[in-house]
C-alpha cells in the first residue's frame, strides 16, 4: 500500500508517467513497479494511455467529489447542530454512508450529566439507530434491496432489528414521515431520533440525529425531539442548496 501510495503522490507533480519514468522517479524494482502499477489500474486508480504512458484514473475524481461533499455537509451543518443541542440539550450527530456502513463525521455532546457518547469516526451498520437507517431509507430502491440482502444482522442490543422482513415496513415509513425512531438498537437505553440532509440535486448526503438516554425520549417529548431534528435537518438542506 505505501508503494501504491508513493507512485501516486508522483502524479501531483506529473500529468502522465511511463514505467521507466516512474522506477526512475521511485527508485522501486521495477518488478515491485509493475506490480503495483498494475493493481492501481485494475482498481481505476491509474488510467493507461494510448501511448502506453499512465495518468491518474476517474476512480479518483470520484473520491475527490465525495471527500469535498462530507467536508461540506460538514461545515454548513455545524452551527446548526450547536444550535439544536443548545434548543433541545441532547448530543447531536451527524453521519454519512460509506458504503453499507454509516460513519459519525461530526458531533456535540449534550452538557447534561446523563447522555450517549458518540466518537467521530465510529460505524454502525445502516439497518440499526435511526440515523443511519434514515440514510439507508433515503436511498435507491435497488440499492436498499441490496444492502439488506447481503446486511449481516448483528445484534448489538435488545433493540436491534433482525431481519429484512423487520426492517422494510419501518424503512418505508421513515419514506413517508421524513424521521427515524429507535430504542436500544445499537446501545442499551439509548435513544435517537433522525432526519434526512438533501443536497442542491435532491439526493440525501448525511443524516442527522439526536441521541440521549431513553427516559428522557418518552412519548411526551417524543414529538418534539423529532420536529426540532427535522427542522434543523431542512435548514441544513436549504443551506446546502436543496429546494
Amino acid at each position: 500500500m505505501k508503494k501504491a501510495i508513493e507512485i501516486l503522490d508522483l502524479f501531483m507533480e506529473h500529468r502522465k508517467l511511463t514505467l521507466s519514468q516512474i522506477v526512475k522517479l521511485t527508485g522501486l524494482p521495477k518488478t515491485t513497479v509493475h506490480r503495483s502499477v498494475n493493481t492501481l489500474v485494475e482498481t481505476g486508480l491509474l488510467h493507461v494511455c494510448a501511448d502506453e504512458g499512465y495518468e491518474l484514473g476517474l476512480k479518483l475524481l470520484s473520491y475527490g467529489t465525495l471527500v469535498k461533499e462530507r467536508l461540506d455537509v460538514r461545515g454548513v451543518a455545524y452551527s446548526f447542530m450547536q444550535q439544536l443541542q443548545e434548543d433541545v440539550g441532547e448530543s447531536v450527530n451527524l453521519i454519512v454512508r460509506e458504503g453499507d456502513l454509516a460513519i459519525y463525521i461530526e458531533k456535540i455532546d449534550s452538557t447534561q450529566p446523563v447522555r450517549v457518547f458518540t466518537k467521530v469516526g465510529r460505524t454502525a451498520p445502516l439497518y440499526a439507530g435511526a440515523c443511519p437507517r434514515i440514510l439507508l431509507a433515503f436511498a435507491g430502491e435497488e440499492e436498499r434491496t441490496h444492502l439488506l440482502n447481503t446486511a449481516d444482522w448483528r445484534v448489538y442490543a435488545s433493540g436491534t432489528m433482525k431481519s429484512k422482513e423487520e426492517v422494510l415496513p419501518v424503512l418505508q415509513q421513515s419514506r413517508i414521515s421524513g424521521y427515524a425512531v429507535s430504542h436500544s438498537e445499537l446501545t442499551e437505553e439509548s435513544s435517537a431520533v433522525a432526519a434526512p440532509i438533501f443536497d442542491h440535486s435532491g439526493l440525501v448526503v448525511a443524516g442527522l440525529s439526536l441521541a440521549g438516554p431513553t427516559h428522557r425520549f418518552g412519548e411526551e417529548r417524543l414529538p418534539f425531539l423529532i420536529e426540532e431534528t427535522r427542522r434543523t435537518a431542512a435548514r441544513i438542506s436549504t443551506a446546502l442548496g436543496y429546494r
